[in-house]
């Protein structure tokens, strides 16, 4: 019985550890920002690791062109932002896992 009670220990202290990192995780990415841009630069959108959007600019020049066109460099801009964003989490999770692929993590 002693052994049992030593995995389970052991187990729990891992889950505790795995738990604790997990939450450093969300810590970083929350403080994390990432920048996504499109039109060269005349649309740029910062968003944070855990994909919050934070700001948006839009250079006069672009207010130039038709409203359709600024649209698209807007979403073109957030598109950018979130796959950065997307790419961070999945680097920072794949540190916390080990490289294993633990569906619905995140």
């Amino acid at each position: 019985m002693t052994k049992g009670f030593g995995q389970l220990s052991e187990a729990l202290k891992k889950a505790k550890q795995v738990q604790a990192n997990a939450a450093r995780v969300q810590d970083e990415l929350a403080e994390a920002v990432v920048e996504g841009s499109s039109g060269g630069g005349l649309v740029t959108v910062t968003m944070s690791g855990n994909q919050e959007p934070l700001s948006l600019s839009i250079k006069p020049d672009a207010l130039k062109e038709s409203p359709e066109f600024v649209e698209d460099l807007v979403l073109s801009a957030f598109k950018d932002a979130y796959n950065k964003s997307a790419d961070l989490m999945k680097t920072k999770m794949s540190e916390l896992t080990g490289g294993l692929s633990i569906p619905g993590l995140f």
